[in-house]
């Protein structure tokens, strides 16, 4: 009598589940009571540094299996973390601090996850650049997050001039030995635009700096600054200043000499400013490039 096929591919309730598990970036009271739980409920955490871990459970009084997973070893830990989920395991993913996958590994585990049909949930709470946001003072409606620059001059700079164009407020990180270096090369590109330095954020030595570019340029000179850094560089002041020094709308003055300001105080060419002139007035890029035409011929 043939046997009867039995099928070894485990059910929906059987596959585990991945909890991205947001952490404190500085104050332990930060975390939040689910986090917390499902810390003390998973069978096993995926974290970037096993030691900073284990000093993060010890404090909440939580033992469990902490499992290596960082950037340079994801490639390989990734699959043997899903066929732990795969037999059923609760695993949850943490960072040193703030947010898994946010500047931080993550994201070839989630994916991975998400192909294998394991469940993906996520545990919100601290993340640097958000609270940084938070007490800017800039507008915030709508923001870019470029997370770190490259290191390199050549790379950075190009960057910054990808970003040149972008009228909303840009959220940066960056390393305290390569800040002073970025906000030459954003005030060189960019403009003299408003701009915050948030350092050490929720922490005992927490700082914001705020001023213009050209002003974190000097702060930054006179006293290089430490720990964690978030940057947060605003779009233009809404007003144009003149010689007389007094200020102008940008859509009271002739496109032609609004397209010459921008390219002059963002070192950006004439495409990519007469494509902000058009955005800061409410043209399409086609009409921006007629009127231009016009105030040409005139």
């Amino acid at each position: 009598m043939a046997k009867k096929k039995t099928n070894t591919k485990p059910s929906e309730a059987e596959v585990g589940c991945l909890y991205v598990v947001a952490t404190p970036i500085g104050n332990l009271e930060d975390i939040s009571l689910r986090a917390l739980r499902v810390l003390k409920e998973v069978d096993a955490i995926a974290c970037e540094d096993t030691r900073q871990t284990a000093k993060l459970l010890s404090h909440f009084d939580i033992s469990k299996r902490l499992v290596s997973y960082h950037e340079h070893n994801e490639i390989t830990r990734a699959p043997e973390i899903v066929i732990e989920l795969e037999q059923g395991a609760k695993v949850a993913l943490v960072s040193d601090a703030g947010t898994p996958a946010i500047s931080d590994p993550g994201y070839r585990l989630v994916s991975l996850c998400l192909r294998h049909g394991i469940r993906v949930v996520p545990i919100p709470g601290a993340s640097a650049f958000v609270a940084a946001l938070a007490a800017s003072g800039m507008p915030i409606e709508e923001f870019v997050f470029a997370g770190f620059l490259p290191s390199r001059p050549t790379e950075r700079r190009k960057a910054l001039r990808a970003l040149a164009t972008e009228p909303r407020t840009l959220a940066l990180y960056e390393a305290p030995h390569r800040l002073l270096d970025t906000l030459e090369d954003a005030l060189e590109i960019l403009g003299n635009r408003p701009a915050v330095i948030a350092r050490e954020v929720t922490k005992l030595y927490e700082e914001f700096v705020r001023g213009h570019l050209e002003d974190l340029v000097a702060a930054a000179r006179k006293k290089p600054p430490r720990g964690e850094i978030t940057l947060l560089i605003g779009p233009h002041d809404d007003h144009a200043k003149h010689a007389d020094g007094e200020s102008e709308l940008p859509s009271k003055i002739p496109l032609a000499r609004h397209v010459e300001e921008i390219m002059r105080e963002r070192g950006i060419d004439r495409k990519a400013a007469l494509k902000l002139a058009a955005r800061e007035r409410g043209l399409t890029r086609r009409e921006a490039y007629k009127q231009l035409l016009i105030t040409r011929d005139e």
